[in-house]
């Protein structure tokens, strides 16, 4: 399925393929060098936004749900990175745990779990299911929207090792994003190995490090091409102490916004684009599509209404908003059957593994398509992502489209590396 991509097939998105599509050996050799230096995240999605003019990640997932949202016939690539990666970490291993979201009984969730538990049984390994949930006390089965059903079982902690009765794994993945805080029975693990580690859930991370580190990985590609780094960057600026229930440090959020529209305007005028700028607020941390909204005037702020100070308010888990990142706004001009769509790039170590469209037909294309509503149609990236079809016109062949989404998404992958190396506890300080 290739979507419809609304904006004339030229301008600096379609050079800019052509580039990235003619420096596929430079652009290969140079992801191979940073990963000779850096460990990649264990796995990870990417939210993507095509505007035409401008290409750039909105947001990365270090604990991606959604795998169901892959295809089959991409499994057989998601099986292999997985290989790869549990090698590089635990080569003798044969037992998983997999640590799902607490308190869920979202079969679409669930369908997720289950995926993961099939690509990670192919790639050879045990996987059973430990529940952060105090209110599991035996093992529970979970009945899917299919009919099948999994079990989740309560966590085991045995002195320095986690599991679940008689089963003892080298590896806990996680994929609960820690957003209520890190659970005493996840420290201090000695034995075993923890992916993602705990300074990757939302705890601990927040939005703003990782765009940082984004834009230093940026400008390093941008420089390797040639480029202007903006043409995949997205700015952004961040407040640290904001309440929208009570209307303080909003003053904070109006003078980075109004800065930053002005910024994109001049950006639109050197690249003489005809668009209207906007920024997005966003919770610093978080996922989910909470606590985000659209701002296209810094004055739209003085006369924000009850609803939404409540929706910008509590995130999930019920987690009080804080901290904001104040973000340029990417609009996307991609239609998947005249719904505004964006794309979203799944990847396990470092490897790009398949993707979907994220379409959401209520909705335009300068607002945050993760919302109630959403549909979910797959990328055909199972044979193109390293396959970008040489002399065809850029933007007008799939495998061009989608091969320029993974360098993109890797990218950002790349700057989730540098964020947890920047952000680890435990890292050895160095003068």
């Amino acid at each position: 399925m290739v979507p419809h991509l609304i904006t004339a097939l030229t301008g600096p998105i379609n050079e800019l393929e052509q580039r990235i599509l003619e420096s596929t050996p430079v652009i290969e050799r140079w992801f191979r060098l940073e990963w000779m230096e850096h460990t990649p995240p264990f796995y990870s999605s990417v939210d993507l936004r095509n505007a035409g003019f401008k290409l750039a990640p909105v947001d990365t997932n270090l604990f991606p749900g959604g795998w169901n949202n892959l295809t089959p016939a991409m499994l057989p690539l998601a099986v292999q990175a997985a290989m790869a990666a549990i090698e590089k970490i635990c080569p003798e291993a044969k037992n998983l745990l997999l640590v799902p979201e607490g308190h869920t009984r979202n079969t679409f969730y669930l369908a997720n779990v289950q995926r993961l538990m099939q690509i990670f049984h192919q790639a050879g390994l045990n996987v059973r299911l430990g529940t952060l949930d105090p209110e599991v006390k035996a093992p529970t089965p979970l009945a899917l929207a299919d009919g099948s059903s999994i079990t989740i079982e309560p966590l085991l902690r045995t002195r320095g090792r986690l599991g679940t009765k008689d089963f003892d794994p080298c590896t806990v993945l996680l994929n609960n994003d820690l957003s209520a805080g890190i659970p005493k029975v996840l420290e201090d693990l000695h034995e075993q190995y923890l992916l993602p580690p705990l300074h990757a859930g939302w705890a601990v991370r927040r939005k703003t490090h990782h765009f940082q580190s984004y834009e230093e990985v940026a400008k390093k590609f941008a420089k390797l091409l040639g480029m202007d780094p903006w043409l995949i960057n997205p700015m952004f600026a961040q407040c640290g102490a904001v309440n929208f229930a009570q209307g303080s440090g909003i003053e904070c959020v109006q003078g980075h916004a109004d800065a930053l529209i002005a910024k994109i305007r001049r950006k639109y005028k050197e690249y003489g684009i005809n668009e209207k700028p906007f920024v997005v607020v966003k919770a610093d941390n978080g996922t989910y599509g909470m606590g985000i909204m659209t701002v296209r005037d810094a004055k739209d702020l003085d006369a924000l209404n009850r609803r939404t100070k409540n929706k910008m308010s509590v995130i999930k888990d019920g987690q009080e908003v804080t901290e904001v990142i104040i973000q340029e706004g990417v609009p996307t001009y991609e239609r998947v059957n005249d719904a505004v769509a964006e794309p979203v790039v799944y990847m396990l170590d470092r490897y790009v593994v398949g993707g979907f469209y994220r379409v959401h037909a209520e909705r335009g294309i300068d607002e945050n398509l993760n919302a109630p509503g959403s549909a979910f149609v797959p990328l055909a990236f199972a044979e193109s992502t390293k396959l970008p079809r040489a002399g065809v016109k850029p933007g007008a062949s799939a495998p061009n489209r989608f091969y320029m989404y993974g360098v993109i998404a890797r990218l950002a992958m790349l700057a989730a590396s540098y964020e947890l190396e920047a952000t680890d506890p435990d890292a050895e300080i160095y003068d």
